[in-house]
């Protein structure tokens, strides 16, 4: 233990300015709608993507959760701190205990003689100005600043994961509306045959309508390559192939939502209003967001419980950097045995026995600014560290804002597109009647049919982005790592292929993710000499 601790506490960091909420237009009463039914809290945010009530999604990311190979090698991170910590820890007792041994022939003149030697010796240096002490606390805040490393990776994932899935599904609507759109521009076609084959119209139509059909067809394969891309993307998240993912990817609700399209509405788009239009829709359905977004949930982010960490760990390295401003004391012991005699002769250990003991100190005198600059490099280090903390707030106040902002907009920009949609599905229709009827040009019935091709398109395309902007702002407000805690971060079957390759003692017999949750219970639990580090980082935190 040390008499004294060189170096500065670290209290924390300090507080930052934050917007006091983020307002928008919808409401969503949950669980506690009771106190505060507006705002937007964290249980919201520890299981985020199931209150988008999609089985496929879910079964996604779980499998990413257990699966992917970006967080094994965060969990893997985590046991090379907690050997750095074990190294550090070491320090704390004597640090020289070596057992040496010699049996040697020696040759002098004309006489030959044995020597044999046996020793062992000790050398302890006391911790008086707390380096090891302040090298330990800067161990443990990294294996801390590990564990909110790989909680910050699992959000990351699980936004890619939805995020993708997302956009797979977007895709694959997209997909649809343009095969369907294809089977009505189809009927255009024989539709414009047929009066030209009658004398009614002029050739000038048919290839009109033609191209139309055509360039249709050829973006068709653009969207399937966005759809496989998307699917790729899951199979690397997920670290399986793309086989694998497409049979995840199945689901009997989706078929049901197709059949049941094409049911109601055919490739004829014959209704007059789209009512339901959205209910077979396969864009996952985002949850609607709350007026208002607790700022003090950003706190919670793990990316900025790292930074935190990170700056603990450098405030101590300051510490052991002071302590070279003062003297070394240890302790040292020897003992041993000597023993030579004549070539040939029994060694006698009787009277070669040999006992050392005593104090010892050392110092680094002249040292012509080097710890002192060492000290100031340090001390650099460590507000850099804290800078970047700011920064990183910063930034977090950043995504929120503009993931919460878009979605409003997105929502606003939906609600036009569908009624775009609504308006070109029924003028359609009657320019489809018109025109058999001979009541208006070819030029209309093409115009009224690209215009509803574009706008059912357009539709897709801003649903999905609705729906990734509700991913974006649960990404920004660091959720999804809650449902991970006290789970292990390394698979049995990777804690079998270690073990068999080395002695890992007890270190590896339980992988479980320890809490960040500054509760008195995990309070207990960690180590640090100063635990106000923990608290403003994670005192949002926890399920």
């Amino acid at each position: 233990m040390a008499c004294s601790v060189s170096g500065p506490d670290f209290d924390g960091v300090e507080k930052v300015a934050l917007p006091e909420n983020w307002t928008g237009q919808e409401t969503w009463a949950g669980p506690d709608s009771k106190v505060n039914e507006n705002v937007l809290s964290g249980w919201q945010t520890a299981r985020w993507w199931m209150q988008f009530d999609d089985p496929v999604l879910d079964k996604l990311v779980e499998k990413a959760a257990l699966q992917n190979l970006d967080l094994e090698s965060a969990g893997l991170r985590i046991v090379q701190a907690r050997a750095a910590q074990g190294v550090a820890d070491s320090f704390r007792y004597p640090q020289r205990q070596t057992v040496s041994g010699s049996l040697a022939k020696i040759y002098q003149n004309e006489n030959t003689f044995d020597n044999a030697s046996l020793s062992f010796d000790a050398g302890w240096e006391l911790d008086v100005w707390g380096k090891y002490a302040r090298s330990i606390e800067s161990a443990e805040a990294s294996l801390y600043a590990s564990v909110a490393s790989y909680h910050d990776i699992l959000v990351s994932i699980t936004a890619e994961v939805a995020r993708n899935y997302v956009n797979y599904r977007t895709f694959q609507e997209r997909v649809l509306l343009s095969e369907r759109n294809i089977e009505i521009q189809e009927r255009v076609v024989k539709i414009t045959e047929v009066q030209f084959d009658s004398g009614n119209v002029t050739e000038l139509d048919v290839q009109q309508a033609r191209t139309q059909l055509y360039n249709t067809k050829s973006a068709l394969p653009g969207l399937k390559i966005g759809m496989i891309q998307s699917r790729n993307a899951l199979a690397v998240l997920l670290g399986v192939l793309p086989d694998e993912v497409e049979q995840l990817l199945a689901s009997t609700a989706i078929d049901a939502k197709i059949k049941a399209f094409d049911d109601k509405y055919g490739a004829s788009r014959s209704s007059q209003k789209l009512i339901g239009y959205d209910q077979y829709s396969l864009i996952p359905r985002p949850p609607a967001v709350r007026t208002v977004v607790d700022a003090s949930l950003v706190l919670r982010r793990p990316d900025l419980q790292v930074a935190e960490f990170q700056a603990h760990a450098r405030s101590a390295q300051i510490g052991v950097a002071e302590t070279e401003l003062y003297p070394k004391f240890s302790l040292f012991g020897a003992i041993g045995i000597n023993s030579t005699v004549k070539a040939g002769n029994d060694f006698s250990f009787s009277d070669s026995l040999t006992l050392s003991l005593g104090p010892a100190f050392s110092w680094n005198i002249f040292q012509y600014g080097r710890v002192e600059n060492n000290i100031r490099l340090e001390d650099a280090r460590f507000q850099e560290s804290l800078t970047n903390y700011n920064k990183r707030v910063l930034q977090a106040v950043q995504e929120v804002s503009n993931a919460l902002e878009a979605y409003q907009l997105n929502k606003q920009q939906k609600s036009l597109a569908f009624s775009s949609v609504n308006a070109s599905v029924r003028a359609f229709n009657i320019s489809l009647t018109q025109y058999e009827n001979g009541q208006i040009t070819f030029e209309r019935l093409l115009n009224s049919v690209e215009k509803m091709t574009r706008s059912e398109d357009a539709y897709a395309q801003i649903k999905g982005s609705v729906a990734n902007q509700v991913v974006a702002l649960y990404k920004s407000l660091g959720g999804g790592w809650e449902a991970n805690s006290g789970r292990p971060y390394l698979q049995a079957e990777l804690v079998e292929q270690m073990e068999a390759r080395t002695d890992w003692g007890d270190m590896l017999a339980s992988p479980m993710l320890p809490s960040l949750t500054p509760t008195p219970e995990i309070q207990a639990d960690i180590p640090f000499s100063d635990r106000k580090s923990a608290e403003p980082a994670t005192s949002q935190g926890g399920p």
